[in-house]
């Protein structure tokens, strides 16, 4: 998963965790560290023969404030659903013309045919990714221009699934 820290990115990877030992990659170098939950939302971390108490406090899914004893730090966790959601929150007056997938999946229903007038709001297509089904919907209304996949098909991020005008 991704890890953006203030605004830095770090890319973590949990290796190995043997009751309170981890071992973790972060940017692809390794640390070794003993965590322990001493309260609720409270840490105690030894890293590198350092001690370090470490507060973690949510503030809404996945976004965090991490306070040490001289610093705080706002924590966003950016995993994979994380970046599916953020890859469908694109700016309502800037619809493109490709409707596409962001990750690999398999499309399960096509609503429409070429051809088609489509409403504002009208699904054209549903399609399984990461164990969920998404509905891919128009934002303006619009004319179905052609159809580039078929139903059951598996189909790659970000390849054209259908064009619209």
């Amino acid at each position: 998963m991704e890890i953006k820290i203030n605004d830095r990115i770090a890319h973590v990877e949990m290796i190995s965790r043997e009751e309170d030992r981890v071992i973790l990659s972060i940017d692809g170098r390794k640390y070794e560290a003993d965590i322990v939950m001493v309260e609720n939302g409270v840490y105690s971390l030894i890293l590198d023969n350092k001690s370090h108490n470490i507060e973690l406090i949510e503030l809404e899914n996945k976004k965090y404030l991490v306070n040490t004893y001289s610093k705080s730090y706002n924590i966003d966790i950016i995993d994979a659903e994380t970046k599916y959601l953020m890859s469908r929150r694109k700016d309502d007056a800037l619809e493109e013309t490709v409707i596409s997938s962001p990750m690999p999946g398999k499309v399960v229903k096509i609503m429409v045919n070429e051809g088609d007038e489509v409403k504002a709001g009208d699904t054209v297509i549903v399609v399984s990714a990461m164990k969920m089904e998404s509905e891919y919907k128009v934002k303006t209304d619009r004319t179905i221009k052609s159809i580039k996949v078929r139903e059951g098909q598996t189909v790659n991020s970000h390849q054209p699934l259908i064009v619209i005008e």
